[in-house]
């Protein structure tokens, strides 16, 4: 694809509620308790393929979160650009890398001098 959106949902997927029947499928136990997630602890979605596509998705989506009352941060949306930097990787029409910023930031690292430092 060559243009991309990115919504910002408030308090991200934790608006988003877990079909009744799929509940019990999020169940886990600690030495306390026996938890099953209510909403979305996390999740992704994949850019559509062509301009046109994404007209069509991006409307869907919009009207979607209109109807479920779903509140969409929009000072952090960017609708319409080329490529979209996200969980520090870029996506854009060649394909998906990691973001260069995180490597030079990783490939400036000190090294560490003690055990305290190490850690």
């Amino acid at each position: 694809s060559s243009v991309y959106s990115k919504i910002d949902l408030r308090s991200g997927y934790h608006q988003l509620r877990v079909r009744e029947e799929d509940i019990p499928k999020t169940a886990f136990r600690t030495c306390y308790e026996h938890n099953e997630f209510q909403v979305m602890p996390f999740g992704l979605t994949n850019a559509p393929a062509d301009e046109k596509k994404h007209e069509e998705h991006l409307k869907a989506i919009l009207e979607l979160l209109k109807k479920e009352e779903l509140y969409a941060n929009f000072s952090k949306c960017e609708f319409w650009i080329p490529k979209v930097q996200f969980l520090g990787h870029v996506i854009d029409s060649q394909g998906i890398r990691v973001d260069p910023a995180k490597i030079e930031f990783v490939k400036d690292w000190a090294s560490p001098k003690s055990p305290t430092e190490i850690r």
